[in-house]
């Protein structure tokens, strides 16, 4: 069986893999709602979601910082990562010794043709069209709000999510301008003077990776008194896996709380 990944590269299995290791805390998600439990056999220390996968599963570091020798002792048959949250050396050297599938998420297409291509790699293509097809249709219910928005993932420096991100096409499916205009500019870094120029009417503070809270909505608001500055749950704007069955209805409680 021949496979291809989100960057093209190819992998080929004699049987449906029986040993896998998610490198993403969003993928890692999905393979255990797929009814993957006995087949996962590594995480990272960012898997969080569900809590009883969290606790029963071998941690193998962070998604930057991989325990390639805890990765090795698994034996894994499977290892599924992501362009965006790995570091490419790290990838490569397990590209060496195992099956590796990548993802390349930018938006919302991207995530639903992952949720499939996953669904074909581990045999669960039926619940995945489900999964997929659930949450495209959700989108349809998205409420829309014509804003001006500033999405700060980072403190010290302020780092931002550009256009070109998931999240700068959740914010679009939801309606809002992202005041960044730079196409290319993924995560730039903004001083306090910029983001006073430009002065967006809408500023969303994220859960993580920064975990924003509301002492610092108080710090930035007394330089933007005019903008609407409000915390927003980060797992419901960047996680690109099943996790997205529920965001349309944050989104909406969102917008509704915006206006």
């Amino acid at each position: 069986m021949l496979f291809t990944d989100q960057i093209h590269h190819n992998i080929t299995f004699n049987s449906y893999p029986k040993r896998i290791i998610s490198l993403v805390p969003s993928q890692s998600e999905l393979l255990w709602d797929l009814g993957m439990k006995d087949e996962l056999v590594g995480i990272t220390k960012f898997c969080v979601h569900p809590q009883e996968m969290f606790k029963s599963i071998t941690k193998i570091g962070g998604t930057k910082t991989l325990h390639i020798d805890k990765i090795r002792a698994l034996n894994p048959d499977l290892i599924i990562g992501n362009k965006e949250e790995n570091e490419q050396a790290q990838i490569l050297e397990l590209q060496k010794e195992f099956p590796v599938w990548m993802s390349d998420i930018y938006d919302l297409k991207t995530s639903l043709e992952m949720i499939n291509r996953i669904g074909l790699l581990v045999n669960q293509p039926a619940r995945t069209t489900e999964i997929s097809t659930a949450i495209q249709s959700s989108f349809n219910h998205l409420q829309g709000l014509q804003k001006s928005v500033l999405y700060l993932i980072w403190k010290d420096p302020y780092m931002a999510a550009g256009r070109s991100t998931f999240i700068g096409d959740m914010l679009l499916k939801m309606g809002l301008m992202n005041i960044l205009e730079d196409e290319q500019a993924r995560y730039p870094e903004l001083s306090l003077e910029a983001i006073k120029n430009l002065n967006p009417e809408l500023i969303y503070l994220s859960s993580e990776p920064y975990p924003f809270k509301e002492k610092h909505i108080k710090d930035l608001q007394r330089s933007l008194p005019q903008s609407n500055i409000q915390l927003v749950d980060g797992e419901l704007f960047s996680w690109y896996g099943s996790r997205l069955l529920k965001t349309v209805d944050y989104f909406n409680e969102l917008i509704k709380n915006s206006h």
